[in-house]
Parts: structure tokens; sequence; C-alpha cells
């Protein structure tokens, strides 16, 4: 294995003793990170706004307050908004408080690679990133387990920011699973790629394509939904649980024989090579750019995607099969 894996001997939790986490944003990720490093026994602080987020974090015992007194109490600033948001609440709220000594930290690098957030000389820059929701990130750390995370150092000038950042990532639990240093660049990049080509935009646009195929040709779209919806959350699983051999142990031979003569007629080379400009964009900036100038503008095209998203059938039909899944 070309890079080393950390786990909890490789973190010191009391490099943590005296100081306050201010983790700014009370999201999913935001509530699970907290939650589990004062589970930890770090003293941790929330900076949130008025709403549903302030109220939540009043429910699970903290005394939430606002962005800019956290930011001025907090040795260690951890942000957690939507990385659209970021920007513009450093600027506003945070930025003059971020002095000599403190630890500017984030779970994702977004806004410090593409320059949306400059940290000023003298503080340390960390990410510490759990590779999972936040949802996961507090219930295997609850089961006394943790989700896998990354590591990545983008400024060091007290010589113990790998220390921070590593006993932050032991606090979350994630260095029971394991712990991957990384660069800022190399998260970012690559969660961005990630996103975009296989995880979010390249299996939904497959699903979609799948089941408008099978209703266009007549069959059934309830018949379609379970084919190219339902059922591959149970692929995933077996994939998960032991690679893709171990999916193909399981699935028929039949199955595992279309794999190898369909699937490249599918995705084939030119898929990899339109991968490739994806990359290239995020690399070079042009997505970020393109994505900030869309959130700036009020994200018009953004949520005319999701409306259209929730009018397509394959969502209607959705939601009548599942609801035949649910409890009565």
């Amino acid at each position: 294995m070309s890079v080393k894996i950390l786990h909890d001997n490789d973190a010191d939790l009391s490099v943590l003793k005296g100081l306050t986490v201010g983790v700014i944003g009370y999201g999913s990720q935001g509530r699970a990170q907290s939650l589990n490093m004062r589970d930890s026994g770090v003293n941790v602080i929330v900076g949130v706004r008025q709403g549903p987020s302030f109220n939540k974090a009043k429910e699970d015992g903290f005394s939430p307050m606002s962005v800019s007194d956290v930011a001025a109490k907090a040795d260690i600033i951890h942000i957690l908004l939507p990385d659209e948001t970021q920007g513009g609440v450093y600027e506003t709220e945070i930025k003059q408080h971020v002095k000599t000594g403190k630890v500017l930290s984030c779970s994702h690098g977004f806004n410090i690679v593409y320059k949306q957030i400059t940290p000023p000389e003298g503080v340390d820059v960390i990410m510490v990133a759990p590779k999972a929701p936040g949802t996961e990130v507090r219930k295997t750390y609850s089961a006394g387990f943790g989700v896998p995370g990354l590591v990545a150092i983008n400024a060091d000038k007290t010589g113990n920011a790998l220390k921070i950042a590593m006993a932050m990532a032991k606090a979350e639990g994630l260095t029971r699973a394991g712990v991957l240093e990384c660069t800022f660049e190399q998260e970012t990049y690559e969660d961005l790629f990630g996103e975009q080509a296989v995880l979010c935009g390249g299996t939904v646009q497959l699903i979609k394509y799948g089941f408008e195929t099978l209703t266009e040709a007549g069959y059934p779209p309830e018949m379609a939904y379970f084919e190219c919806l339902h059922e591959l959350k149970l692929i995933v699983d077996l994939i998960y649980e032991g690679g893709i051999q171990k999916m193909n142990e399981v699935i028929s031979n039949t199955a595992e024989w279309g794999e190898y003569v369909s699937g490249p007629r599918i995705i084939d080379p030119s898929v990899k090579t339109r991968m490739k400009e994806v990359l290239n964009d995020i690399e070079s900036g042009k997505f970020a750019k393109e994505w900030m100038a869309e959130a700036k503008s009020g994200a018009h095209k953004l949520k005319k995607n999701r409306e259209d998203l929730g009018s397509h059938t394959i969502e209607i039909v959705g939601k009548q099969i599942r609801s035949l899944f649910e409890k009565k």
C-alpha cells in the first residue's frame, strides 16, 4: 500500500487539553463532529445563527453563540458551513478573530484551494475530513467505531499542526477506522471529481437513462424503478463489503457475463475522456468559478434543476413504491 494508514496510536488527545474547538455551523457534519469531540472530552463550543440548527444545538446540550463570538473565543476555528457561504461568513464574522497562534480548520479544502478564504500569516491551517455523511460519522462513533478520514496541513506555523489535526481526528473517531494524510489540493480535487463523475453526477444520470430506456420501451415504471434504482443499493452494499469480485460471486453467472459484455458498451472509453475533461475543469478552477458565480447570483439554475428532478417520473413512482415499505 502506497499510503500509510494512521490509527489511534498515531494520535494523542492530550494535544487538545486546555484548547477550545469552535465549530462554525451545526448541520449534519457540524452536529456529528461536535458531539463526537465533546464525548471524547474536548472542550467544544458551537457558532451558528438563530434558526433550526441553533435550536438543535441547544437540544444537544450546547450553548450556541454567534459565529463571531465563537471565532473570538476558540483556539481552533473549525468551519463546517456550506462551501458557497464560507467565504462571505469568513470575511464578515471570522476574519477579524483569526489571530497569530490560532488554528483555522475545515473538513473540505474548497475555500482554501480556490482562495475564497485567504488565511493570514501566523496561523496553522488544517483539514480533518470524515469520509462519510454526518449521520454515519455520529452513528459509527456511538457504536464504538468510526468512519475513515483524511487529514491535511496547508500551513504549519506552530510546528504542531499535524498533531492537532490527528488529535481532532481521534476525538471524532476517525482513527478507529483509519486516517490518511494528504494535501488540501488532493482532497479537494478528488472529492469534487468523485461526486461529479461517479457518486452523484455519473450514478444519477446512469439511473435516469436506464429508467427512461425501459419506460420509453413500454415497460411499467414500477418495474423499471426496482431494476434501475432500488436494486442498486443491494449491489453497492456487496461491493462495499468485499469489492467487485465479491459482488460477482453473489450475482448470477448470467448477470456477471452481462457485466463483461454490455458494461463496456454503455460506459465506453469516451466516458473516461469526458471524465478527464471534468477533472481538468476542477483542477483549473473552472468548475469552482462557475459554481461560485451561480451561488452568488441566487442559484436559480440549481433550483430549477431540483424542480425538474422532482417532477421526473422516477421520483414520483419512487415515492409511491417506498411508501409500501414503510412500517404501518
